[in-house]
């Protein structure tokens, strides 16, 4: 019968009627008949776009003999046939000198082994039922890579003749009555559950399957961030060309390809071909007798079993692997702080980040407690990255939260857990564990509460917002805030609530936006930022417009600023954008300054604002040179970092000054999008408030009572880390202004696992393709800030470090034969961004300065194929271009200040 099935009527079919009478389903073998094949399946890899070296790979041929064993006498479509397969050749894929060909002299017993090329020329039976394949009997002694060459093989005799669009969920058995046409079948076969289409057209059908509905044992992991992951395309196609109601020849090519998002180049892919090709037929054995499959296939041989028709998993054996200890130690140098700046930091950091996921919890324990205490923080980094269930058992026992000493692993290891690729459940659970335990330092707190809500974000991204543990810490971060009257933990669980991006924190982040705290003022906005601008209500929108226009108590600036911000990007109305435009004027002297920036970059930048901005324009109460000839030193600047075809880079530089002089706020931001998605690469911001003391100067309105403070935020790949202070109150301020050295303090500095894709392919004719795609990156950001009442000037830095590694793996392992395709690239690269302030005058001078260093960019090719007698060939090819360095161009009225400030300081 026809089960859970959808039918449309409409077409044709290819040798509906066979000479044996009846409606036929499938291809029908004669009684008494040999039919003699060639077969040859081949595998190449290669990067996308080719290359002129040719591909990696081999190729398999061989004769096949097929018979008919057994016909079910009330249904000539259920059959059991054998397969035998014999002169089995090994050659390289594609012509090759013999010095690069690695099969050289080499036999197919010599390269398979005795007891595979035994196995594998040992005749096996199909079950084929309607043109599916119901049942695969083989033997279980044989290895796994021989029994899935030979379910390959069987899947070339899989083909429906009728054309249509059929979705089956069980089994199908195909009524003659039914006059069916555009099946769509969902069917088992080597490559596991897929949706199949068949179309057949004048002895001819071609069967496509639909990989990315087939559901395989093995699957993967991949990166959550569509800008930092990889982009995967398939193809599989097979046209079955027949004669007499039986094929004549089988060609099919399934092809792969796996492409980073944000560098296209590195991309590799593979392609398997497979010909199953008539060339005759001679008298064969006879039909055998028997009730049914199972009584005929025991009668054959009783150690013949159903071993499944879904290919089985092979385990490859490494020879000669050095273990994760010896790993480790060829790595150390590369991971000593003085080489994080070089690229060779990041490439150990993704071998070793390999070698720890095949290791066990006591083996890594015994890497971390043999390090140097220099290179420890890193190892903390790659054993956290490689996010297995040793990895993070050994990362528990190593690290003891209760003491405050070891704060810089600990926040390491809370760090890594923040930017982790692909993080499960345990890894929340253990965060909250150690929550619940004794925590030595209240810095390390703060950390394992912010990082919790970019692992909720991140396991809500993957469906999982509803496990017990994500909602046990949901209700912890959502109630949080409400739960204590201390500052520093309000804050705590803004921050973690920030990262989550939970859209039930949005009325808790409209309430905290009205605070009488200008800190969770400034946290709630630009939380409020972040969201997605249809989660922006009619409530959210009155608020912010409220505390920009003060309407129930005074704010601060950079509060004011920031709910600007929300407002602009939150898709205002005509209304809302003309109160701001009519605010200008009214506004403190550098808040005005800024805003008539803010609109100017806006505009220039083209942002979704500037239409409705531009038609508000249009009135000329609202832009006149009364409000837009404001004088002033803040400024919004944004611009391209680089723009390719893959991705495009941007950054805004965006500084708020108090009428003091004194810089009140500054954010640097860097994005990334690539096919439409967007990522928040990075914002550090600085601020800085009550100092106008120091100046005798006096404070704008709403900032008279201000306690001293100057103190940075990072955002990183989309995760808000804890706050850093640079001083808080007067006496820490003194005492800091004497012995201050103008050395930047560190933000964040290590090494975090940017991409992370690994994927198992099943390739239809029995082999698997490993693809294994990672990026690594070593960063440094620091930040300082110094003032100098001698000179009263004073300078802000943030200074950034970064080295990139990016590599792409895709490897067809056969146990007796690998081969492979490696693609990569590199970087490293400097960006600096410097504020100068001379505060002896007003208007103050003020000079902004980032720029970039010149920095290479290497990109590397590599392609290898061996044995299992350990012969091997590799080839490699590289090409470098170097990045001129520059200085990003702000605005003009930055260049003029920038002459003055130099010019005065000579």
């Amino acid at each position: 019968m026809l089960e859970n099935t959808v039918v449309t009527v409409t077409g044709s079919c290819v040798s509906c009627v066979s000479s044996g009478g009846g409606a036929a389903a499938g291809p029908r073998l004669n009684n008494n008949q040999l039919y003699k094949f060639s077969y040859t399946t081949e595998v190449l890899l290669d990067r996308t776009r080719g290359s002129k070296e040719g591909r990696a790979g081999y190729k398999i041929s061989t004769n096949v003999d097929i018979n008919l064993v057994w016909r079910d006498p009330s249904s000539k479509d259920n059959q059991l046939i054998q397969l035998a397969i014999s002169n089995v050749r090994v050659e390289p894929a594609s012509h090759r000198p013999q010095k690069k060909n690695v099969l050289h002299g080499s036999t197919a017993e010599s390269v398979l082994g005795k007891t595979r090329l035994a196995a594998l020329t040992k005749p096996f039976l199909v079950h084929l039922k309607n043109g599916k394949a119901k049942a695969f009997y083989s033997y279980w002694a044989e290895p796994a890579i021989i029994k899935n060459l030979k379910r390959g093989l069987a899947s070339l005799l899989q083909v429906q003749l009728n054309t249509g669009k059929v979705v089956e969920v069980n089994h199908t058995v195909i009524p003659p009555s039914v006059n069916t046409v555009d099946f769509v079948f969902k069917q088992n076969d080597v490559s596991g559950r897929c949706t199949v289409e068949y179309k057949a057209v004048k002895g001819q059908v071609t069967r496509t399957k639909l990989l990315e509905t087939c559901k395989a044992e093995e699957t993967g992991f991949t990166t959550h961030s569509q800008v930092l992951g990889v982009s995967t395309k398939s193809s599989s196609v097979t046209v079955f060309t027949l004669e007499d109601g039986f094929i004549r020849s089988v060609v099919a090519e399934e092809a792969h390809s796996l492409a980073v998002n944000a560098r296209r180049s590195a991309g590799a892919k593979v392609v398997s071909r497979q010909t199953l090709t008539l060339v005759g037929t001679e008298a064969g054995p006879l039909e055998a007798a028997g009730k049914d499959v199972a009584g005929v296939v025991k009668s054959i041989d009783a150690k013949l079993a159903a071993v499944g028709i879904v290919a089985e998993k092979v385990k490859s054996q490494c020879k000669g692997c050095p273990s994760l200890f010896e790993h480790w130690q060829a790595h150390q140098k590369q991971l000593e702080p003085a080489s994080l700046s070089k690229t060779t930091a990041p490439r150990s950091f993704l071998a070793l980040i390999q070698s720890i996921r095949k290791a066990s919890k006591d083996e890594i324990l015994k890497v971390l407690k043999s390090t140097s205490k220099t290179s420890l923080p890193q190892v903390v980094d790659a054993v956290t990255s490689s996010q297995t269930t040793a990895s993070l058992d050994a990362m528990l026992e190593f690290l003891n939260f209760t003491d405050a000493k070891g704060l810089v692993l600990q926040e390491r290891f809370l760090y890594a857990c923040g930017f982790a690729s692909h993080p499960n459940e345990r890894m929340l659970q253990a965060l909250l564990d150690i929550l619940k335990g004794k925590i030595g330092s209240s810095d390390i707190k703060e950390s394992v509460v912010i990082i919790m809500g970019a692992l909720v974000h991140k396991l809500c991204q993957k469906g999982g917002c509803n496990l017990p543990v994500v909602m046990q810490v949901k209700k912890l971060i959502l109630d949080g805030p409400d739960n204590t009257q201390v500052e520093s933990e309000v804050q705590m669980y803004l921050l973690a609530l920030k990262n989550s991006l939970l859209p039930e924190a949005i009325p808790i982040f409209t309430k905290y936006a009205e605070s009488e705290v200008g800190a969770y003022n400034t946290i709630a906005l630009t939380a409020l930022q972040r969201y997605d601008v249809k989660l922006m209500t009619d409530e959210v929108k009155r608020t912010v417009n409220r505390v920009y226009h003060q309407n129930r108590r005074i704010y601060e600036k950079n509060v004011r600023v920031a709910a600007a911000d929300v407002v602009f990007s939150s898709d205002p109305s005509y209304f809302e954008v003309k109160n701001l435009l009519l605010s200008i004027g009214n506004l403190p002297h550098e808040m005005n300054k800024y805003m008539v920036s803010k609109i100017q970059d806006l505009l220039r930048f083209q942002m979704p604002a500037s239409k409705i901005i531009n038609q508000v324009m249009k009135d000329m109460i609202s832009h006149n040179y009364n409000r837009f000839a404001k004088v002033g030193s803040s400024s919004a600047f944004s611009g391209f970092m680089a723009q390719s075809a893959d991705m495009t880079s941007t950054y805004s530089l965006d500084i708020l000054y108090s009428g003091s002089g004194i810089m009140r706020r500054s954010n640097m931001n860097i994005y990334g999008a690539s096919n439409g998605a967007v990522l928040h690469g990075l914002q550090v911001a600085i601020e800085a408030q009550g100092l106008e003391s120091l100046i005798a100067a006096t404070p704008d309105e709403g900032e008279e009572d201000l306690e001293s403070f100057a103190g940075m935020s990072a955002l990183l790949f989309d995760v808000q880390l804890r706050p850093v202070t640079f001083f808080k109150g007067y006496s820490d301020l003194m005492s800091k202004m004497f012995s201050m050295t103008g050395d930047p303090m560190n933000v964040v500095k290590g090494l975090i696992l940017l991409t992370d894709h690994s994927e198992v392919i099943q390739l239809q004719s029995g082999l698997k393709a490993s693809a294994e795609f990672q990026g690594g990156l070593a960063i440094d950001i620091s930040g300082g800030m110094e003032i100098s009442l001698w000179y009263r000037e004073s300078k802000t830095s943030v200074n950034n470090r970064g080295a990139l590694v990016v590599t792409g793996n895709l490897t067809v392992d056969m146990d007796f034969m690998r081969a492979g395709v490696e693609v990569s690239f590199e970087t490293a690269a400097s960006l600096d961004f410097i504020t100068t302030v001379q505060f002896s005058e007003y208007p103050f001078l003020v000079c902004i300065q980032m720029d970039k260093a010149t920095f290479p960019i290497s990109e590397y090719l590599t392609k290898y194929e061996s044995l299992s007698s350990g012969k091997s060939i590799v080839s490699r090819k590289s090409r470098k271009q170097l990045i001129p360095g520059s200085e990003f161009p702000l605005h003009q009225e930055n260049s003029n200040m920038c002459k003055k400030v130099f010019d005065s300081s000579w």
